[in-house]
């Protein structure tokens, strides 16, 4: 009756698990829920998502000559979620990581004021105002961020390069939780 044959069973089988392993190789670059969920993940979380607003109003806008700051933010930020979701930070530990995001966050919110500053006021375009606007937020979020990175790094150093005891039982029940992930 029909001219077309149903694929044999292994076949089809075959395709479902490649299929459920592509998932899963996509869903190792999502950060867990639990990080998701903590302060510094919703921070980079949402850095991420202004710079990239921010990126596409600056690309529709007349004020298309900003739009390498947020693009760069956004690769830095996207990479930054991605390494400390991921614990990579904690297996790759020639960079002083707090240090290095405290940078990071200090420059973003720096260059996002100035640029919202001059996309707003010299402009007149709705993208321009859109940007100017998201970069306000942004510069709002990083400016909390480097201000909580700040707090910890001052700690550190109060404690002679000692990590205080809620920072180590906080790196403790890191690396406990690593460990779970690393049976996977």
């Amino acid at each position: 009756m029909s001219d077309v044959e149903a694929p044999p069973p292994e076949e089809d089988a075959a395709a479902v698990a490649a299929a459920g392993s592509r998932s899963h190789v996509l869903l190792s670059f999502m950060p867990t829920k639990e990080f998701a969920l903590s302060r510094k993940g919703m921070l980079l979380i949402a850095e991420v998502l202004l710079c990239f607003l921010a990126f596409v109003c600056f690309v529709a806008s007349t004020a298309a000559a900003f739009v390498t700051a947020p693009l760069l933010e956004f690769l830095v930020a996207l990479f930054l979620l991605f390494a400390y979701s991921t614990k990579f930070n904690q297996r790759f530990t020639s960079f002083h990581w707090p240090l290095m995001d405290f940078l990071r966050c200090v420059s973003a919110s720096i260059i996002f004021f100035v640029i919202s500053i001059i996309s707003v006021s010299k402009y007149s375009d709705g993208a321009s105002k859109a940007a100017g606007v998201f970069g306000f937020i942004a510069t709002i979020v990083f400016a909390f961020d480097f201000y909580i990175i700040f707090n910890d790094l001052a700690d550190f150093l109060k404690h002679g390069g000692q990590p205080s005891e809620e920072t180590a039982r906080r790196t403790a029940d890191t690396r406990d939780d690593s460990s779970e992930y690393d049976s996977d």
